[in-house]
C-alpha cells in the first residue's frame, strides 16, 4: 500500500508543520473525506450558512452571461472543471444552461472525496443524462495539471468561497499553482466571500 504510506507521511508532515505555527493550523483539506463532505452538505443547508444561497441566486440570475463567458465563441469542445464539486447543487444551474445552449463540453468535477463524486455522478446520470461527466478524485492542483495535458479550453470553477480556507500566504501560493497550467484562452471563476465586521 505505497499510496497509503505516502498519504500518511504527508499528513504527518502537515500536522507537524501546523502545530509549530502560531496560531496552530491544520489544512482544511483534511476535513473533506467522505464523512466530512456529508457533514458539510448538512452545514450548507443551515439558515446561518448564506454563501450557498447567495451563489445559487447569483448563478440563477446571471446563468446566461456566465455560460457565455465560460464557453468558446466557436463550437469547439471545452472542459468545465469544478474544484471541490461536492454535490454540484449550484453548478447544475450552469450545466443546464450550457446543455440548453448546445455547448460542446465535458464536466469534470474534482473532489478529494470519492464518495461525494460518486453521489454527484449518480445524480447527474438521472437529472442530466446527456451530460458528459469525467469525475476526478484528487487534490486541486494535481487535477489541473492532469487536465492541462488535454487540448482545448478549460473553464475552471472554484465556488463556495473555498479560497477563504487558505491563509494569505497559502492563498497566493495556491493561486499561482492554480493558474500555472492554464492558458490565456482558459477561464477561471472564483467565489469570494466579503470580509465582515467581527461583531
Amino acid at each position: 500500500m505505497p499510496h497509503l504510506a505516502t498519504a500518511t507521511t504527508e499528513l504527518a508532515r502537515h500536522v507537524a508543520a501546523g502545530l509549530q505555527k502560531t496560531p496552530k493550523t491544520l489544512s482544511s483539506k483534511y476535513f473533506y473525506d467522505d464523512a466530512g463532505s456529508e457533514l458539510f452538505q448538512q452545514i450548507m443547508a443551515l439558515p446561518e450558512y448564506y454563501p450557498t444561497r447567495t451563489e445559487f441566486g447569483l448563478l440563477t440570475t446571471h446563468r446566461a452571461a456566465i455560460a457565455a463567458a465560460l464557453r468558446p465563441t466557436s463550437d469547439e469542445p471545452f472542459y468545465l472543471i469544478e474544484l471541490g464539486a461536492g454535490d454540484g447543487l449550484k453548478t447544475k444551474i450552469l450545466l443546464r444552461e450550457l446543455l440548453t445552449l448546445g455547448a460542446n463540453f465535458s464536466y469534470v468535477p474534482v473532489d478529494i472525496s470519492s464518495g461525494a463524486l460518486d453521489g454527484l455522478a449518480a445524480s447527474l446520470r438521472t437529472e442530466l443524462p446527456t451530460l458528459r461527466v469525467e469525475p476526478v478524485a484528487a487534490e486541486y492542483t494535481a487535477a489541473l495539471t492532469l487536465m492541462a495535458a488535454r487540448p482545448g479550453r478549460k473553464a475552471v470553477l472554484f465556488l463556495g468561497s473555498n479560497i477563504g480556507n487558505f491563509s494569505p500566504s497559502d492563498r497566493r501560493e495556491f493561486l499561482r499553482a492554480l493558474t500555472q497550467p492554464l492558458s490565456p484562452d482558459d477561464r477561471l471563476l472564483i467565489g469570494f466571500d466579503l470580509q465582515k465586521a467581527p461583531a
